[in-house]
């Protein structure tokens, strides 16, 4: 039985999981500090949903086409997650823009990973764009949402060379190797109440 005293984790998923599958084996394993409470999903065939169930993880699929409207379908997400008494909600692939009111609902507690070293290539395909612009280095960042698109607070960043050989597929697996590192320890911090916003800046306490 999870302890009711540790940080209840919620991740949001659209695809495959593997950033899910890494916080998850992270919490099995001790190093999260928190439970991995509910994933939920706005596809019901996302492979994510199977990865909670193997896991003994509740899975819920929300489906947009479920609700009369954005606003509709953010409600049930939002009491969703606060009868589940999420303390932080993880975004892991969640395809679907959030709205500001959702934003500030969860402030300074929402967080996402972005295969970039932000602020460069925010939005989609930033490994192509990466390459486009001959970029030496990409990588990694987990960072607290706000409401524009991917310009929250930074609060782990993890550099990945380019080669020049490199295509989009094998930049993107080695950022995501990266991820899958970073996600869950950023998690961990979060938990022990390290972290900490100042303006702009993530400040990272010392483990006391």
């Amino acid at each position: 039985m999870a302890d009711p005293a540790r940080l209840r984790v919620g991740v949001l998923v659209s695809g495959r999981g593997s950033n899910l599958e890494a916080i998850v084996q992270a919490a099995e394993a001790g190093r999260l500090g928190a439970v991995v409470a509910v994933v939920i999903s706005d596809r019901p065939a996302a492979r994510a949903l199977d990865i909670a169930r193997a896991h003994g993880i509740e899975a819920l699929a929300l489906e947009p086409a479920d609700h009369p409207g954005r606003a509709a379908h953010e409600k049930a997400l939002i009491g969703a997650l606060e009868e589940r008494r999420i303390g932080l909600v993880c975004l892991a692939g969640y395809m679907r823009l959030l709205s500001g009111s959702f934003v500030k609902r969860f402030e300074a507690r929402l967080l996402n990973i972005h295969p970039s070293l932000l602020p460069a290539f925010p939005g989609l395909h930033p490994q192509r764009r990466a390459l486009r612009h001959g970029v030496r280095v990409s990588g990694a960042t987990v960072h607290f949402v706000d409401e524009g698109t991917d310009t929250g607070p930074i609060v782990l960043q993890a550099v990945v060379p380019v080669e020049p050989a490199d295509t989009e597929e094998t930049l993107a697996a080695r950022i995501l190797a990266e991820e899958h590192r970073i996600y869950p320890e950023a998690i961990r911090l979060f938990a022990a109440g390290r972290l900490s916003i100042q303006g702009r800046v993530v400040e990272i306490r010392e483990a006391s």
